[in-house]
């Protein structure tokens, strides 16, 4: 779209111009349309429907300046109410004409580079993406917030690089967690653990937080894939002392689920502060638990 120019005009133009006589081509871009008479589904109308500040495809609501400049809804937000073409100020103007010919094609997810292979109408292609299983996944490091998304190989490579997380080759495990005066603990996240286990790799999480008035630590096991995976394995978690022991076997949880939602829904091994402290010997003021773990796989 030509700086300046009216939107309107501009698709309407396009649309003349094209004099598509069939209505179920698909375009060079993956773009196709839903069966409307008169729309063109190639790189002239890819390149209406692309937001000048992030390049993709723009879907409804789209907003225009007074110049007919357009910008999706998300950039819109980030340009201070300013148009980037040509800085006039953006108000709430919607490109009702340019909605119509985004509702009226057919779209690749977005996630295609990744390997998703499907092409989707509007509407449908929003609620797709939410849950593609070609999705980012995000970073499972629960030290501290971190938006870094990514594919498997580009998360753990992130890991290791920029949160130094501790990277172990094997199935099973003996991992120590010491802490001097537990008892001025109340809620803490210990330095993640990855395993690379069967060609994939699984977070070991340790934490300390309350249930209820009860201070409590809790282990429990992340796996870095989908949860259909997941579903492929199990694993084990146990710590001792003193003659005694406590257990726990479960599925590990896909890290599409958040960290917190596994530790609320209590998918773990969890032990009071005081077992861990008996479990640890001396005179209970420091903690010395050693977690033992194995992970196998389901037999199909």
């Amino acid at each position: 779209m030509a700086p300046g120019g009216n939107v309107y005009q501009d698709v309407a133009e396009s649309r003349a111009a094209l004099g598509v006589k069939s209505a179920n081509l698909e375009g060079r871009n993956g773009l196709r349309l839903c069966g409307r008479p008169g729309m063109a589904s190639n790189s002239a109308v890819h390149e209406l429907l692309e937001c000048p500040v992030c390049l993709n495809v723009m879907c409804p609501p789209i907003h225009q300046c007074p110049n007919g400049h357009t910008i999706c809804v998300v950039c819109k937000s980030k340009v201070q109410n300013s148009c980037p073409i040509c800085r006039q100020e953006l108000g709430n103007i919607r490109c009702l004409a340019l909605e119509k010919v985004a509702e009226s094609i057919e779209l690749p997810c977005k996630y295609h580079f990744y390997g998703c292979q499907d092409i989707l109408a509007y509407h449908s292609r929003m609620r797709h993406e939410e849950n593609c299983k070609y999705r980012g996944y995000n970073c499972p490091y629960a030290g501290a917030e971190c938006l870094v998304t990514g594919d498997i190989p580009f998360i753990v490579a992130h890991l290791k690089t920029d949160h130094n997380v501790d990277m172990h080759d094997g199935c099973s495990f003996n991992h120590r967690y010491v802490k001097p005066n537990p008892h001025e603990i109340e809620n803490a996240t210990w330095m993640l653990t990855i395993f690379n286990c069967f060609g994939y790799q699984f977070c070991l999480h340790f934490e300390a937080f309350h249930l209820g008035t009860a201070p409590v630590y809790m282990a429990f096991l992340r796996f870095m894939g989908d949860e259909n995976d997941a579903n492929k394995f199990s694993y084990s978690l146990e710590v001792g002392g003193n003659g005694r022991k406590l257990k726990w076997q479960g599925i590990p949880r896909s890290i599409r689920d958040s960290h917190k939602s596994v530790r609320d829904t209590l998918d773990g091994l969890i032990i009071t502060r005081n077992i861990a402290l008996f479990f640890s010997g001396g005179d209970r003021q420091e903690l010395k638990l050693k977690v033992s773990g194995r992970i196998w796989k389901e037999q199909s």
